[in-house]
């Protein structure tokens, strides 16, 4: 069970995950108090969705570094009766290409992941550990979902609390790092130049990364 925190945690971590930066947080939402709740009721939420999204981001800049070098499945896709060839197009351009269907299967998996976070054990608001999410043995959901998101092959069981703890900082920088980096990838691909380090190097993509179902309005109509 996590000890209470409070935003002198959140300024002592932050110098330790980086001491030239140190504690930032200029829209001062360590300072608010979220739906009436409590000083560390508040600083759980946000430090649970700074790790989350952390995560969420590293898998997206891996799985877009991935697509873009031409890694993919060793064949044509068949969907819908439609083939395509994922080799010609850019990671925003193969998610247009998948149909309605297939988004909503992604998009439910995940709000499953999502609501069963929120259920199951001690809540990081009430006394859980923020970033860490529940094992399916608690509740049973094994004997349907026998492998754990974390650590399904139990490597890390003999792991000393003091690595443990080292590594989920570098878990956190690593996730800050990943969110300006896949901010960075889609930036230079809608925005030509507007990272000029990436200037050629991402390929242009002419639709919309902020309207996920563009290419399935018509199905709505």
């Amino acid at each position: 069970m996590a000890a209470a925190e409070t935003k002198a945690d959140l300024e002592a971590l932050a110098k330790e995950l980086n001491p030239i930066v140190g504690f930032y947080d200029p829209l001062g939402l360590s300072d608010q108090n979220f739906w009436g709740k409590s000083e560390s009721e508040t600083i759980a939420w946000l430090r649970h969705a700074e790790i989350k999204h952390g995560r969420v981001a590293m898998a997206a800049f891996s799985g877009y570094t991935v697509q873009a070098n031409g890694y993919h499945w060793p064949w044509a896709m068949t969907m819908d009766g439609q083939s395509f060839d994922m080799s010609s197009m850019s990671p925003p351009e193969q998610w247009d290409a998948i149909p309605l269907n297939a988004k909503l299967q992604i998009i439910g998996f995940v709000g499953f992941l999502e609501f069963y976070d929120e259920i199951a054990g001690t809540h990081y608001m009430k006394g859980g550990v923020p970033g860490r999410y529940p094992s399916f043995k608690e509740v049973g959901a094994d004997k349907f979902l026998p492998v754990d998101l974390y650590d399904p092959a139990g490597f890390n069981g003999s792991m000393t609390q003091e690595k443990s703890n080292r590594l989920l900082k570098v878990e956190i920088n690593n996730g800050r790092a990943a969110m300006l980096g896949i901010f960075a990838f889609l930036s230079a691909s809608s925005i030509p130049g507007s990272v000029p380090l990436l200037e050629g190097v991402i390929k242009p993509y002419a639709g919309n990364v902020m309207s996920p179902f563009e290419t399935n309005y018509n199905l709505f109509a």
